[in-house]
């Protein structure tokens, strides 16, 4: 359930615990390197920024860490969990959440049933115990409901709740895609482009959102988007890719002066 207290801050210590450990990963498509012994660390509560030009790798490694591409060498652990061999679901169930670039949103359902679609991978009830109605499934399936209604509340959703989802705007989409996320209580939430679309307006309303939810969820944030003042504002630590290697691993205002990442974005190291 969605915590109503005042939101307390919960930036990571310098001793927090690595929530995700990115260790040499290699990924090949047809002889093509894709990501080249890729690695870095994640910090429980940290807002951890990957950026790089198009083509650099970033979606690749999104996808491996939620488990829709294989990696041909290297590691990755969540928790100190391997994720080597494990299906999509199961990273859900272990606290892995995420957002897609293209809405993976069912457009003919009501913005409410989209959210609670996301919890149902943390339902103790099977899929056959809620299709045949057996004991217990109607007391969690009110927990659904309510904490869907709570999300609703949080993101201002409420005078669309009952709307088909193809019926709302871009931005408002974007809003449910999220809420869907946090629905299934992620501990790590991937971000993959959340400001795509958006203007000026709702671009800086989603940095101090996606602060928001960090400080009230106590989730960990790791965020790929190509609007670079947005991350810069919001990350407590930026990784940036090129060509599917690392050439950037620090604080926001180390990597923005970092020759590399001028040199990748600019064609310039002035």
């Amino acid at each position: 359930m969605i915590e109503q207290d005042s939101i307390l801050e919960s930036r990571p210590k310098a001793n927090a615990p690595v929530m995700l450990s990115v260790s040499q990963v290699t990924v090949k498509f047809r002889g093509i390197v894709a990501l080249d012994g890729i690695s870095f660390d994640v910090q429980q509560g940290q807002i951890a920024g990957l950026i790089g030009p198009n083509g650099a790798g970033k979606t690749t490694l999104f996808n491996c860490l939620s488990r829709l591409y294989d990696y041909s060498e290297g590691e990755i652990h969540f928790e100190g969990q391997s994720l080597q061999g494990m299906t999509r679901h199961k990273t859900a169930e272990i606290g892995i959440g995420r957002t897609f670039q293209n809405l993976a949103l069912y457009k003919t359902m009501s913005v409410l049933d989209n959210i609670k679609v996301g919890a149902h991978c943390r339902a103790e009830k099977g899929f056959l115990a809620h299709a045949l109605r057996l004991p217990g499934v109607r007391q969690e399936e009110a927990k659904i409901h309510q904490n869907a209604m709570q999300l609703v509340e949080f993101l201002d959703l409420q005078s669309v709740a009952l709307r088909k989802v193809s019926d709302l705007p871009f931005g408002t989409q974007k809003r449910v895609e999220l809420a869907r996320a946090l629905s299934s209580q992620p501990k790590l939430l991937l971000l993959d482009e959340p400001a795509a679309g958006l203007n000026h307006e709702e671009v800086n309303a989603l940095g101090d959102l996606i602060k928001k939810i960090r400080d009230q969820f106590k989730v960990t944030v790791l965020l790929v988007e190509h609007h670079m003042s947005l991350v810069m504002s919001v990350s407590d630590k930026v990784v940036a890719l090129n060509f599917g290697k690392k050439i950037a691993d620090d604080t926001p205002t180390q990597v923005r002066q970092h020759p590399d990442v001028i040199q990748a974005y600019l064609g310039s190291s002035k």
